[in-house]
């Protein structure tokens, strides 16, 4: 602010003298930023910076998404999770919360819906200014990425998907709520740690655990009732539970089944367009093996099996005998001998004539498969073998590694480059490097199935036509009119996913996808939306996404953004 502007709000002294640019400020804080050694320093600067200087940081992030994104997010914000309880006390200056921290103990000190309402009216982000959050993201920390029960460490992923939000879409930072509910943890290394910051007791029986839920879910629509609510990073029974409890009666979706599906059924979608187009293959002649069964797993087989249905003309059960499910028993079927966790019985084959196959090199010599999907967090699952028979069964393998962080990843790219003589399709979870082949020196880019490319403009698009709920088909929407998003440049180069750079551009595509279908199904409650004529929806959206610039940087306010 200029010296006119500090001597009106008392900070003449407080301060050096010269009034820079934000410019300025920006290439200040990447020199900084760049001089940090690993990636988790990075972190913790950025971090930092959001709680002191949040225009900055989300003019930096916006600006360098490709560099800032691994920082900020996966594969980063795993490291920061496991370390959050001994990083904490350092990210802010005290009085300063990064998030909303519900503690719910598991006994008569237990919060009554009133005590939640005021523990959530607290929440003051951004002083002198009126806070009305349009989207929450909330996690119980219980399955944070693949590195499992992490309790109030996780609030690493609100914070971070928020962020995304803000950056990919242009959700108005002020209008975020990020939230942990800490109803324990069962990890016993956490229970022992002298620095965990969170509750000291295991995690509530099933039915205190809905309960609790359904307390919190109702005090948060007290104070905020139009708020969308994302569900993140939950167990899988409990996103399964809470998703079908509550997908039709709120705002609200989760994006570890949602959102991880319509991301990775864009990338298979162009992924069965160029094996149809290169090497012949029809899209109902694929056979998909999931390695993994879990609630991610589990979502993205069921729209890739809409999509088989909508766009290629098969029936639920023609759709349905297209995919074969793999958990640590192996495959999936109904004569296992064991009791199948619910979601996994709807894929559980009866055709495999009594024979059960344990190892995946077994399951792929009997499937055959043309698809091999990992959302099992088994670092090196897919291992040479697999792979070789994988490239000798297909002219061009579909792989897509997605487990996160990196370090879970079933296989690299590299290793699937060299494994099928380079003829892979690919796309994975996290970043992995550029391959370069070495006798032709032809370098080729993965695909990363990043569920950014689906989530802000879902979210965005969701605030802007408030539906009474997110349905099925524009969850859809969205997936297709990602697949659809790629600029002609991008598919001569064979890529499965638009570049980051473009990741704004995507999100009002998606966005704008959104807002048709929920106006086609009659859900879309805005009449300011409704109002806008069909061609004009994507200049709306548009019109509607916050970046830095949106702001006056000069004018008077006593708030860090």
């Amino acid at each position: 602010m200029d010296t006119a502007q500090r001597a009106r709000l008392g900070l003449n002294a407080l301060s050096p003298s010269r009034v820079e640019t934000l410019a300025i400020q920006k290439r200040r804080a990447m020199r900084q930023l760049r001089s940090k050694s690993s990636l988790l320093e990075k972190y913790i600067f950025m971090a930092q910076m959001r709680t002191t200087q949040t225009h900055l940081f989300y003019k930096i992030v916006i600006e360098e998404l490709e560099e800032l994104a691994p920082v900020i997010y996966t594969p980063t914000v795993g490291t920061a999770c496991l370390e959050y309880s001994n990083m904490y006390p350092f990210l802010a200056a005290p009085g300063v919360s990064d998030g909303l921290y519900l503690t719910y103990p598991n006994s008569a000190a237990a919060p009554t819906t009133s005590d939640l309402v005021s523990m959530i009216k607290q929440y003051q982000p951004f002083p002198n200014e009126i806070y009305q959050p349009e989207i929450a993201v909330i996690s119980d920390g219980s399955r944070i990425l693949g590195l499992g029960d992490l309790g109030v460490n996780g609030i690493g992923i609100p914070i971070g998907k928020l962020q995304l939000y803000v950056a990919g879409a242009g959700i108005d930072p002020r209008k975020t709520l990020p939230i942990i509910l800490d109803l324990g943890t069962n990890n016993d290394k956490f229970l022992e740690d002298e620095f965990y910051l969170g509750l000291r007791q295991r995690r509530p029986d099933e039915q205190q655990f809905y309960e609790s839920v359904e307390k919190v879910i109702q005090s948060i629509h007290q104070v905020y009732p139009d708020i969308l609510i994302q569900f993140e990073d939950w167990s899988s029974e409990h996103a399964f539970g809470l998703l079908e409890k509550y997908q039709k009666k709120m705002l609200c979706f989760n994006d570890d089944i949602q959102g991880t599906g319509a991301v990775i059924l864009s990338g298979v979608i162009n992924a069965i367009r160029r094996v149809q187009k290169e090497s012949g293959v029809e899209p109902q002649g694929h056979r998909v093996v999931f390695y993994g069964a879990g609630s991610a797993a589990i979502g993205v087989a069921r729209q890739i099996q809409e999509y088989f249905q909508i766009e290629h003309g098969l029936t639920e059960e023609q759709a349905r005998q297209l995919f074969w499910i793999v958990d640590s028993k192996g495959l999936v079927t109904v004569d296992r001998g064991d009791k199948l966790a619910q979601h996994k019985t709807y894929y559980a084959r009866n055709d495999n004539q009594g024979q059960q196959y344990k190892s995946l090199l077994d399951i792929v010599e009997y499937v055959k498969p043309t698809v091999l999907i990992g959302l099992s967090s088994i670092p090196g699952a897919f291992t040479e073998q697999v792979l070789r028979r994988l490239a000798a069964l297909n002219e061009q393998p579909i792989v897509f590694p997605l487990s996160n962080p990196a370090t879970q990843a079933e296989c690299t790219f590299e290793q699937a480059m060299q494994a099928t003589e380079h003829r892979v399709i690919f796309a994975s979870g996290t970043a992995f490097p550029a391959f370069t082949e070495p006798l032709t020196q032809k370098r080729h880019i993965p695909g990363q199935g990043n569920n950014m490319y689906i989530f802000p403009g879902l979210g965005l698009g969701a605030v802007l036509a408030k539906p009474t709920y997110i349905s099925d088909g524009m969850i859809y929407a969205a997936a297709k009119a990602l697949a659809d998003s790629l600029s002609q440049d991008e598919i001569q180069q064979g890529w499965l996913y638009p570049t980051l750079t473009r990741i704004r551009q995507v999100s009002a595509i998606v966005a704008t996808a959104v807002c048709h279908e929920a106006i086609t199904e009659n859900l879309a409650q805005s009449a300011h939306l409704l109002a806008v004529p069909k061609d004009d929806i994507l200049p709306y959206v548009v019109k509607h996404m916050w970046a830095p610039h949106s702001l006056d940087a000069l004018a008077s306010s006593s708030s860090r953004i």
